[in-house]
């Protein structure tokens, strides 16, 4: 199976070779800005606690950290939203590559982006995703964790050209967005693994978290 790096590689590839020179240009400055800004100061790290929180699921349901961890770790995944190519090509692959292993570590994963319950409801459908799907509205969650960024001016007005409102999926209105981000965070509510990209194009490969996993206590 092609890992997450090669596939967003592809995604890259054909995006340069179907849009506007001025379009490409535009996505790559940001994605190179980003890159060189790097992880903001002051981010979620290893040995931290998660404050309790609670967000509804693509039903409407209610899901808290004491029940995502209430049985082992949970596989926290933070992804910018269902209209993002790079996110939904990783949500697919930790459908099939990673949620099959995480039983072995009696591990649960759930994905959570700041669109509302609607809209994630769609990219579960859409993904035919299995594992828990939550709503982090005005992207609150991730801004504690300090992993949210803003778009650029030019890079949300590039998108509106190509179609892609990244409000309209939101119940805030708003254009705030986190990184994409990976934690490993234990019954404790501790956190063991982080795995931040600024650079909104890379992504944490599955074989990472197993290994992270692998090093828990059982």
């Amino acid at each position: 199976m092609p890992t997450i790096a090669e596939q967003v590689n592809e995604v890259k590839a054909t995006a340069a070779s179907r849009l506007p020179e001025d379009v490409v240009a535009v996505f790559g400055s940001d994605q190179a800005a980003l890159a060189a800004a790097g992880v903001p100061a002051g981010a979620v790290a290893v040995g931290d606690t998660l404050a309790p929180f609670a967000l509804p699921d693509a039903t409407g349901q209610t899901r808290t950290l004491e029940e995502l961890t209430a049985g082992g770790p949970a596989v926290i995944v933070f992804y910018r939203g269902g209209w993002c190519p790079y996110c939904n090509l990783t949500l697919r692959t930790y459908q099939r590559d990673l949620l099959p292993q995480l039983a072995d570590y009696s591990a649960r994963l759930v994905a959570i982006s700041p669109e509302t319950p609607d809209a994630s409801l769609s990219t579960q459908e859409k993904a035919e995703l299995t594992y828990t799907v939550l709503s982090d509205t005005a992207a609150e969650l991730a801004s504690s964790l300090g992993i949210t960024f803003q778009p650029s001016e030019a890079g949300l007005t590039t998108q509106r050209k190509l179609g892609v409102d990244i409000r309209t999926t939101r119940a805030d209105n708003g254009t705030l967005l986190p990184m994409p981000t990976v934690l490993i965070v234990d019954r404790d509510h501790v956190v063991r693994f982080v795995d931040i990209h600024p650079d909104y194009t890379g992504r944490t490969e599955t074989n990472d978290t197993l290994a992270a996993l692998q090093k828990l206590p059982r």
